[in-house]
């Protein structure tokens, strides 16, 4: 539940990046964006694979 709650986190904290990305065209909070994406993605996989654990254990 750990890594979910860091999902939602990092989801709170790039909403305000994306903002000013895609309504000003700051072209460093796109680069910020990113990179929370990345981290996104990361740690879905984990979850996914946490889970699936959980699930054949």
């Amino acid at each position: 539940m750990e890594k979910y709650t860091k999902i939602k986190e990092i989801l709170e904290q790039a909403d305000a990046d994306a903002e000013k990305f895609y309504s000003q065209g700051n072209k460093a909070a796109g680069t910020r964006l990113r990179k929370a994406m990345l981290e996104l993605k990361n740690i879905a996989q984990d979850v996914r694979k946490e889970i699936l654990e959980m699930r054949n254990s």
